[in-house]
């Protein structure tokens, strides 16, 4: 089949813009593109940001939000939807509402973004019950760190057992699946636990020793959605995706002085 030809994949990706370029959409455009997808972008808020952390925050109103949603699936389509930084209940409130209405039969992967690597807030107290209908009304797969994990079962993860017991309380959210991130446990490993109804699977690997891993979530979601996009099972999508980012990790470029990007630009041939 000629390129021309070919069908491109098609990921909407819906977050907060990152200054800094390692996280949210600059990521999430990054990803798609080095998988072979095309990206289309709703910008959910405006973030001052550096490797050293957030130090502003611009929330774009939830109907210019929603404009843009229906502008992309209107015209140019997708074949999955990936979210991110969803700021806060309006805001979750517009992107469910424009989702359901105009991507409903869409594939949706969820990265439930809360707290920036540094500490800074990315999700209001007040918006929690809002994701979580969001979740229940939509979420193909959810993607949550331990510390994600946690506000949304309301249960302290320790180990990898507790992970293990916080999934039967993810999916209790509605999510047809969830891949909790273990990245944060403390040990020499990183466990990532996947659940849906058919049975669970587990990754095992040793961890990288770097401070460059600032955006992980984001890319490894948008890489998912990538995957699935292109038609991939939710498995070989998170096996491609998790070794995607792990080579991004390897070949980070080094900048900044804090919680450094990854190397977006590791090619699909590459991993």
């Amino acid at each position: 089949m000629s390129g021309a030809a070919q069908k491109l994949a098609r990921v909407l990706a819906i977050a907060g813009s990152d200054s800094g370029g390692g996280a949210g959409i600059q990521a999430d455009i990054k990803t798609i593109t080095a998988l072979g997808g095309y990206a289309a972008t709703a910008v959910t808020a405006v973030t001052v940001q550096n490797t050293l952390g957030v130090s502003a925050v611009h929330v774009v109103p939830p109907d210019v939000v929603a404009a843009q949603i229906r502008a992309v699936l209107s015209d140019i389509g997708a074949d999955a939807i990936k979210t991110g930084m969803l700021v806060d209940a309006d805001t979750i409130k517009a992107v469910m509402q424009t989702v359901i209405l105009f991507g409903t039969r869409l594939p949706l992967i969820v990265d439930p973004v809360m707290v920036a690597k540094g500490g800074a807030k990315l999700l209001d107290d007040q918006s929690i019950d809002g994701l979580k209908a969001f979740i229940r009304g939509r979420a193909t797969l959810l993607t949550p760190n331990l510390a994600e994990a946690e506000v949304l079962t309301g249960k302290r993860i320790a180990n990898i057992d507790d992970m293990r017991r916080a999934l039967d309380d993810l999916l209790a959210l509605g999510a047809g699946a969830v891949l909790l991130k273990g990245g944060h446990l403390p040990g020499p490993d990183v466990v990532d636990i996947f659940a849906d109804a058919n049975g669970r699977r587990e990754w095992r690997e040793a961890k990288l020793d770097t401070r460059h891993t600032h955006g992980t979530g984001c890319t490894l979601a948008s890489a998912i959605a990538t995957g699935v996009a292109q038609g991939l099972s939710m498995i070989a999508a998170i096996e491609r995706a998790r070794a995607y980012v792990r080579r991004a990790i390897e070949t980070a470029p080094g900048l900044g002085q804090g919680n450094g990007p990854l190397n977006h630009a590791a090619r699909s041939q590459d991993v």
